[in-house]
């Protein structure tokens, strides 16, 4: 039986030392399970990356899959209640930073972006966008899109409607990385009927 030595060497296995042999060993073994760990993540990435998860999901007039998510599901233009006007800004914040909502309103939220950089209106669970935003730091490429959430760029305008079908108290948040942890956040309260 033939190894390799410390140094690179083709050599009998028993010019080794035992224990070298084994590390080496080990350390092929930790290799092939990282790369097998590798492979999966990239194979599954697009789920995982782009907020995949086991969620309700019904179909709109329009054909197309909405989920139903614990701050709500994504609502039809036919069905807006009221629009609420919310700014964003360099100075990571918006306004206003509070949202009331009665249970089962539709509402068209316009997000405008008054500042230079690229901002983006989140809706989610304080846990969700805080999940999010840790992704979001050790991917700042990463690319999502659904429907509770607004990519503004500098200068523009966006653009959600979403019904808020759950009581509770949700936020909003701009999860760009260092925007959230900078307090990029505002509350949306669910008032139950």
């Amino acid at each position: 039986m033939v190894g390799i030595n410390m140094n690179g060497a083709i050599v009998r296995i028993r010019e080794i030392e035992w224990g070298r042999w084994l590390t080496l060993q080990t350390v092929a073994r930790a290799l092939l399970v990282v790369s097998i760990a590798l492979a999966l993540l990239l194979m599954y990435a697009p789920g995982v990356l782009a907020h995949g998860g086991a969620h309700k999901v019904e179909t709109s007039i329009k054909g197309q899959a909405q989920e139903q998510m614990p701050w709500g599901i994504a609502g039809s233009a036919a069905s807006v209640v009221r629009i609420v006007q919310v700014s964003m800004g360099d100075d990571m914040r918006f306004s206003p930073q509070t949202i009331e909502v009665k249970q089962g309103e539709t509402l068209r939220i316009r997000v405008r972006n008054s500042g230079k950089l690229l901002h983006e209106f989140v809706i989610g669970t304080p846990e969700e966008n805080a999940k999010h935003a840790e992704l979001m730091i050790k991917f700042p490429g990463m690319e999502h899109d659904a429907p509770y959430m607004a990519h503004v760029d500098p200068g523009q305008v966006g653009e959600i409607i979403w019904t808020f079908n759950k009581p509770g108290q949700f936020e909003f948040a701009c999860l760009i990385a260092g925007h959230y942890q900078a307090g990029m956040v505002g509350t949306i309260r669910v008032q139950a009927n």
